[in-house]
């Protein structure tokens, strides 16, 4: 957890220096149903290439990310290792403190290493990784809030999902 620890932060020192990069990571703590906990790494790909050209208030980004899980009490608890991409859309709404507070949402694929994860069983390994989020730009980085949910989209039942709240920071490199 240290060196973990240690990456994380030479990643947000680094940040600042490149913010013109179309590179960038995120850093995700995110809490699930009941006692579900998680940390989210992510990369992200920013481009505005594949929007039209009279969409310039939108951004686009993809968002390659793994993600660790975690449920129940220090001695028995149950994980989950879960890999993910999502190409996501913000879009301004309103400047607070004259910084812009923007919207999101994206729609992506997911792999989960177990079908069956804090008392659910979602069924298929391949999974659908929804979100919708505020995200307010600090100038060089990012803080947000997200609602993400994992869902076979009813491919195969039972399907209960699994919702999540993430509270992140992500910069450029």
């Amino acid at each position: 957890m240290k060196h973990l620890s240690g990456l994380l932060l030479s990643l947000v020192m680094s940040g600042s220096a490149l913010a013109s990069s179309p590179h960038g990571y995120g850093v995700h703590y995110i809490h699930g149903e009941g006692d579900v906990r998680g940390v989210k790494l992510a990369y992200q790909y920013h481009t505005k290439s594949w929007l039209p050209d009279n969409w310039h208030h939108v951004d686009m980004y993809f968002e390659s990310s793994v993600n660790f899980w975690r449920f129940g009490d220090s001695g028995k608890y149950d994980q989950n290792f879960v890999l993910a991409m999502s190409p996501v859309i913000r879009y301004p709404v309103m400047t607070l403190y004259n910084r812009p507070l923007s919207i999101e949402f994206g729609i992506g694929l997911a792999l989960l290493e177990d079908t069956e994860f804090a008392g659910k069983n979602v069924s298929t390994h391949y999974q659908f990784e929804d979100r919708l989020g505020l995200v307010y730009n600090l100038g060089e980085a990012n803080i947000a809030m997200r609602y993400i949910h994992y869902s076979n989209a009813g491919f195969k039942s039972p399907n209960p999902g699994l919702d999540f709240l993430s509270l992140s920071y992500s910069s450029k490199f």
